[in-house]
């Protein structure tokens, strides 16, 4: 085997994150030339609900754990998966407001980026699929707990910046 070009671990993470965004983007442009963009945006929130389950299992057991100990908790994981998903290139902020209320500000998305200079009639594509994905996200990380997810701000929508608002069940208020 030849010498390998060296790299450092954050050139081979830059890369990744990347080749992971660019893959999204260029399977969602492909998807639009053969079957159309509204059948491309369906089936993008498909992919990317089951997808989102997948990386909420693979995050838990990097960390050795079964699921999110509370909503504080699971705020805490899905924060330090946009970190290792995206790095600096995701400007969020997450909070949690009470121990059953928590809210996330998007103020950089690189779906709704990459919709936009890919120059489609529309750019909620990404909006579409994150109305599906954050509750597959809980799904995995408070399998036992009903979670609400709303969306009362989103970029694609023509908002400044995207705000999700997740509630525990009234019940376990």
């Amino acid at each position: 085997m030849p010498d390998l070009y060296p790299l450092s671990d954050k050139v081979k993470v830059d890369i990744l994150r990347k080749m992971a965004l660019f893959w999204d983007g260029q399977w969602f442009l492909k998807t639009v030339d053969e079957f159309g963009l509204e059948a491309a945006i369906r089936l993008n929130a498909r992919v990317r609900t089951a997808f989102g389950r997948i990386e909420m299992r693979i995050l838990l057991r990097a960390l050795g754990k079964r699921q999110a100990d509370d909503l504080d908790d699971a705020i805490r994981l899905l924060a330090t998966y946009g970190e290792v998903l995206m790095g600096g290139v995701l400007r969020a902020d997450f909070q949690t407001v009470t121990p059953t209320q928590a809210e996330v500000l998007i103020y950089r998305c690189a779906a709704y980026e990459g919709a936009k200079m890919a120059r489609l009639d529309r750019v909620d594509q990404a909006c579409v699929a994150c109305e599906t994905l954050w509750d597959a996200w809980f799904e995995v990380l408070m399998p036992d707990t009903p979670v609400t997810v709303r969306y009362p701000m989103r970029q694609g929508k023509g908002d400044s910046h995207c705000h999700f608002i997740i509630t525990l069940s009234p019940e376990l208020q």
